[in-house]
């Protein structure tokens, strides 16, 4: 024979232990954690929140697209929420898709009168008119 057979050599230090095999997967999951799973944890916790704090006079949209206020929250998991005048529909507050909360009004009490809001006052009376005559332009002449 011209060619002797060739026998393989036994593996040099491989194999690995336990830990070596599994530090792939390992890191896999962390960059799923941080990538997906905790991101999704933080958004459901802050639309529970949102949801929680629904109150009569938000504006509302569930989650099949349908715009409405809030009249009245229910006990429990139910809301009436008023689509059109004088329509008004139960819904459940877990299909709600997202809330417009209502502002506070705010009140005069310990508010400082600032020389900005004199001269805001005073330009009041002087305003231009509003709407489509104050667009093109119109209203009254004073001379």
């Amino acid at each position: 024979m011209l060619i002797s057979p060739a026998y393989a050599q036994a593996a040099g230090g491989g194999g690995g232990g336990g830990i070596e095999a599994f530090l792939p997967l390992i890191l896999i999951f962390v960059i799923f954690y941080f990538l997906l799973i905790r991101p999704q944890q933080k958004k459901m916790k802050e639309h529970k929140a949102m949801l929680e704090a629904v109150r009569r006079g938000d504006k509302v949209v569930t989650g099949g697209g349908i715009m409405g206020t809030v009249t009245k929250v229910g006990e429990g998991d139910e809301v009436v929420v008023e689509i059109a005048e004088g329509i008004k529909v139960k819904v459940r507050k877990s299909t709600l898709a997202s809330v417009e909360v209502k502002p506070e009004p705010q009140s005069d009490s310990g508010k400082k009168a600032d020389k900005g809001d004199a001269a805001n006052d005073e330009g009041a009376a002087k305003k231009k008119p509003g709407g489509l005559r104050g667009l093109l332009g119109g209203g009254k002449k004073d001379g």
